[in-house]
């Protein structure tokens, strides 16, 4: 005998539809207007501060003497020293980072690639601040008794850190260009008897070059914005312009000053909120912010590009000593991606070494005392308390601008959108702290205030929220939307009831990720919401209620290498802030892995 299950009728008139979604495209529309709007600040901050007073932009761009007494604003060292540092950042990364992604993307497999890269994405997380402590620590000295310069500040040094830095970032874009090149032309290349160089040569990079490319600029945008680590090393010497090329060579080893650490300096809060003096400062961010989202906008056109599904190009072959250069290419490319290992254990070997107080259970939950003395638990408090709010603010605009630019039905105005996230997250930090400085700070009555620094830190956060949903919405399989929209749902409800629950890992996974990147930054924080000692761990109010942070602890910190105990307590907190970081890392990367299996970690 055999039963025949039915399911049971449901009464015409019940609700068995999802309810109105209406206020769905109010909170992706806020999303996406938030984004516009924080670029808008920036930018009005620099256009409102260049109207204050007048700017002589043949001067700016053309002069190098830069005297406020005298009212001379000339920029061209600065911009000098920016290019400097820059070439000799890509210089140095560029090489080692492509053959790094050669040897993850091509040579490895899997169960070897995947630990690596993540090695290679822990480096790049490493916070702005202990790159700038290494620098003081170990880059100096050695620029110090290879220039026989004393101190060993120098524009050489500042390139070298920035190398460093954006050495994962490289890495990282390049292997998602090669691993988007589909394996038939891997398998083609093959089957016509090439050697695997040759593959990569014929059939892999004419199709991921475009993608490598974008990399390099997007490292290029990082260099150029960061403020923090170049300002530790590189001098701040304004002025310094070589008139013949052994001039150029001398100034290498010798102190500069760059676009970003002028910025970063004491200049800003001297030069008040208008006039000449402020304009000219803004000036040079107009400048600073152009070159960051020109750099930006041309990588992310060239990464698209080279997504493209074309042929591959000719391969001319030759047959002499073709295995001996196949080996030798594989060597090179597997010794390139043991550097950014290298540096990443060097780096942990050397905080573990030097920063052993981490380790001490009261140097965590004991106060500061005097200039150098005790433990860091206020600056954690102060961190902690800055990251939540960060993450509060940050978490549903940078989520309904993620859904509004996945789902959104213009590709134009898709592109566009993705486009202005991207240049806000490429936006130079010491620019927020300004415009933070300027419009809470100052011009609201805020002062130092903790709320400021969350705020001025939520522009870093959104883009990484938004971009990593909208990724995770375009990789929805089209039978889910499909399916959805049969059954009647409208495009409100398909969001609410289809598209949040499956973007939600990957949303996840970016607020950590952009919470570890806020987490290391100073630059913002030193304008608007931090002080050295003095604040209490938790503040009363919002108005003129400071905090603690470890990130601006450190910085002050490293100003006085010469005091041994001031070196052993910045040391401490950079590990103890490297650990915060990490935790937020690995939480993302098992979630990452979690959620998004084989194709985020291959």
């Amino acid at each position: 005998m055999t039963t025949t299950l039915a399911r049971d009728s449901v009464p015409p008139d019940a609700k068995v539809r999802p309810r109105p979604s209406k206020w769905i495209w109010s909170w992706t529309g806020a999303g996406v207007f938030a984004v516009a709007a924080l670029l808008l600040v920036v930018v009005g901050y620099l256009v409102a501060g260049i109207s204050s007073g007048a700017v002589d932009w043949l001067t700016l761009l053309t002069d190098a003497s830069w005297s406020p007494p005298n009212a001379a604003y000339g920029g061209l060292s600065m911009i000098y020293g920016t290019a400097v540092v820059c070439v000799i950042a890509l210089v140095l990364a560029v090489p080692v980072s492509w053959g790094a992604a050669l040897a993850l993307s091509e040579y490895l497999p899997p169960r070897l690639g995947r630990p690596l890269r993540m090695c290679v994405e822990l480096l790049a997380a490493v916070p702005s601040i202990v790159y700038g402590l290494i620098g003081i620590m170990v880059v100096r000295p050695v620029i110090a008794w290879i220039g026989d310069v004393p101190g060993g500040d120098s524009l050489f040094a500042a390139g070298i850190v920035l190398a460093v830095m954006i050495t994962p970032t490289i890495v990282a874009v390049s292997v998602d260009a090669l691993t988007a090149v589909p394996d038939r032309y891997r398998e083609t290349a093959f089957s016509l008897g090439l050697t695997r160089r040759e593959v990569i040569r014929s059939a892999v990079l004419p199709l991921a070059r475009p993608g490598m490319r974008s990399a390099v600029l997007l490292g290029l945008a990082r260099a150029l914005g960061e403020a923090i680590a170049v300002f530790l090393v590189v001098g701040r010497a304004d002025g310094r312009l070589p008139t013949s090329f052994d001039g150029f060579l001398e100034s290498l080893v010798h102190p500069g000053q760059t676009l970003t650490t002028k910025l970063a300096g004491p200049e800003p809060v001297l030069a008040g909120t208008s006039g000449p003096y402020f304009a000219a400062l803004c000036g040079l961010g107009v400048i600073l912010l152009a070159l960051v989202a020109a750099a930006t906008i041309w990588g992310t056109r060239g990464q698209k590009a080279g997504t493209t599904d074309k042929g591959t190009s000719s391969y001319r072959s030759t047959t002499r000593m073709r295995v001996q250069r196949d080996r030798l290419a594989r060597v090179m490319r597997l010794g390139a991606l043991l550097l950014p290992t290298a540096l990443l254990l060097g780096m942990l070997a050397l905080l573990v070494t030097r920063g052993s107080a981490a380790f001490n259970p009261s140097f965590w939950f004991s106060s500061a005392t005097g200039a150098a003395g005790g433990g860091v638990r206020d600056q954690i408090v102060g961190t902690l308390l800055l990251i939540v709010t960060t993450g509060l603010i940050a978490l549903p605009l940078g989520f309904g601008a993620g859904i509004l630019i996945g789902v959104h039905a213009s590709e134009r105005i898709s592109r566009l959108l993705q486009t202005l996230t991207v240049v806000l997250g490429g936006a130079p930090t010491i620019l927020l702290g300004l415009a933070g400085f300027v419009i809470l700070s100052s011009t609201m009555g805020w002062g130092r205030s903790w709320l400021a620094g969350a705020i001025v830190l939520v522009p870093v956060v959104i883009p990484v929220i938004a971009l990593a949903t909208s990724a995770r919405v375009r990789s929805m399989p089209p039978e889910l939307t499909e399916s959805a929209l049969s059954l009647g749902l409208t495009r409100a409800q398909l969001i609410r009831s289809v598209v949040v629950p499956y973007a939600w890992p990957a949303t996840v996974t970016g607020l950590l990720l952009g919470l570890a990147r806020a987490a290391g930054e100073t630059a913002p924080l030193l304008f608007t919401a931090t002080v050295f000692f003095g604040a209490p761990a938790l503040p009363s109010g919002i108005v003129e209620s400071p905090v603690q942070a470890l990130p601006t602890h450190i910085f002050t910190l490293s100003q006085d290498s010469g005091d041994p105990q001031a070196v052993t307590q910045a040391w401490g907190s950079a590990m103890v802030l490297v650990l915060i970081t990490a935790v937020l890392l690995s939480a993302a990367f098992a979630l990452r892995n979690r959620f998004e299996g084989e194709r985020w970690t291959t």
